[in-house]
């Protein structure tokens, strides 16, 4: 089952379930405790309270007719880096003076967390993500990211784009907060794919696919099997002495890196897809100042 933030032609925004790309709103007014979609994915049983919201009366509709909005209320956002062995390879050609930090991590017990941002920075499908002004070097990230409830729980899975600048964090791993965090910085969606049926890693396919001037100038692609720590241990490492009341979207690393000589640009597109998730599509925009 997957659930999803819309918006509908008359400019509403609803909660729905999405399932073999028919959206079935949710009626949230039946309950006294559940205002949005966050509410529900805190719950015990987020696909049984789901089904129980479905609004009946409210006839069935095609994904198509509505737009799919981040699925982000009240959430932080964090990321996870270096977890794919093609992305310690990649932030060590990057950083020569950070090299041996990258290599480190990667099979230190502790990993790589940092904090990405909030609803306020983060995009949804069809609306852009920033090139900031100050980088000549950045790419986007795309990245499987885990739903967590405020216990610390696994509930559910959506697309991140983690927007990276990597001239900025390359001149200095200390400059990593200013290469991640920014307007415009992420990008989550099209919907939350809830954790209440086996998750195979291996066959889960990420592919990322980024378009300029109506061509594809980038593909690539890799499976989360690559991925060398576990969803039970980023969440643990997440949750420790770090207290996340309204939940948390954990963006688990990359491997998919496209080559050095590559950046974005104002207009691209860039496209996500996770199997079993959907694809996550947003346009480029970059500031005209660094101001």
């Amino acid at each position: 089952m997957k659930l999803a933030k819309v918006r509908l032609a008359d400019g509403s925004v609803r909660v729905a379930s999405v399932e073999d790309q028919t959206v079935r709103l949710l009626d949230l007014s039946r309950s006294a405790t559940i205002r949005c979609l966050a509410d529900i994915l805190n719950e015990a049983d987020p696909p049984a309270l789901a089904r129980l919201l479905i609004d009946e009366a409210s006839a069935p509709m095609a994904a198509g007719a509505v737009q799919f909005l981040a699925p982000i209320d009240s959430q932080e956002v964090w990321a996870a880096g270096v977890t794919y062995k093609r992305s310690q390879i990649a932030r060590m050609e990057e950083s020569e003076s950070g090299a041996s930090h990258y290599d480190k991590v990667y099979s230190a017990p502790r990993p790589e967390l940092f904090f990405k941002g909030n609803a306020r920075r983060t995009s949804g499908p069809g609306e852009p993500v920033r090139v900031r002004a100050d980088s000549r070097w950045t790419v986007p990230e795309p990245e499987c990211t885990l739903v967590v409830s405020p216990k610390g729980k696994l509930v559910g899975f959506t697309i991140g784009n983690d927007m990276s600048a990597r001239d900025i964090e390359g001149e200095n791993p200390l400059y990593l907060p200013q290469a991640k965090v920014y307007n415009q910085c992420c990008a989550l969606g099209p919907c939350v794919l809830l954790a209440d049926q086996p998750f195979e890693r291996d066959s889960t396919k990420v592919i990322l696919t980024i378009h300029r001037a109506g061509h594809e100038a980038f593909r690539g692609e890799t499976h989360l099997g690559m991925i060398v720590r576990s969803w039970d241990e980023l969440i643990g490492w997440l949750i420790r002495e770090n207290d996340i009341p309204d939940g948390a979207f954990l963006l688990t690393g990359t491997g998919v890196v496209p080559p050095d000589e590559f950046t974005l640009e104002e207009g691209d597109s860039v496209s996500i897809e996770i199997t079993g998730i959907g694809t996550l599509t947003n346009p480029v925009v970059k500031a005209k100042s660094s101001t």
